[in-house]
């Protein structure tokens, strides 16, 4: 087992995106700002991916994170000028599913944390 599986925090989250917004959500991140991925990267985000599913309109986002103090980096994060641009434009695609919540960054969570019932990493003896 490696080091980052030991010490690797999964996230999955959930939001959905405005039917009028996938053609211009989907252009963003196929082009996604170089200083919006620096500062996921020194906040030790790792393997991240948003999935998408039409017929519900819902974006579904992975990713692992491999640092020591959670709290402290997404913090980080919401503090960086070009995230914050970033978000500026790609929250005004969305809908929350957070009570209350009214965007990222903010006192609440913009995008949903799921519950992880199940893991397989593979290394099972066969």
């Amino acid at each position: 087992m490696s080091v980052l599986s030991l010490h690797a925090k999964r996230v999955c989250q959930i939001i959905k995106l405005k039917p009028e917004a996938e053609a211009e959500y989907k252009a963003l991140h196929a082009n996604a700002w170089p200083g919006v991925l620096t500062a996921l990267a020194r906040a030790h985000i790792v393997d991240y991916s948003i999935h998408y599913y039409p017929p519900l309109h819902l974006l579904i986002a992975s990713f692992k994170y491999t640092g020591t103090d959670f709290d402290v980096d997404m913090r980080k994060v919401a503090e960086d000028e070009e995230t914050r641009r970033w978000w500026a434009l790609t929250d005004k695609m969305q809908e929350s599913f957070v009570e209350g919540a009214t965007g990222s960054g903010g006192e609440k969570p913009w995008w949903l944390d799921l519950e992880e019932v199940f893991r397989f990493e593979g290394d099972s003896a066969a």
